[in-house]
């Protein structure tokens, strides 16, 4: 099974935000929600992170080659 693109988490978070922002969810659906998303936002962040590190390398590299 292949791991979403960061663009693809990107469109799943924010469908979370619109039903969070949706006033026809219970309370209990909004903690579940948030509590979906902020895992998401970590996971995502922790990607670009990575992606970026591996942009840096790739400088540096360029930079001493």
């Amino acid at each position: 099974m292949s791991k979403k693109s960061i663009e693809e988490e990107l469109v799943g978070l924010e469908k979370m935000i619109r039903q969070l922002e949706s006033q026809e969810i219970s309370l209990e659906e909004s903690f579940q929600l948030y509590e979906q998303g902020m895992k998401l936002v970590r996971e995502i962040n922790t990607r670009i992170d990575a992606v970026e590190a591996q942009v840096l390398r790739i400088e540096t590299d360029r930079e001493d080659g």
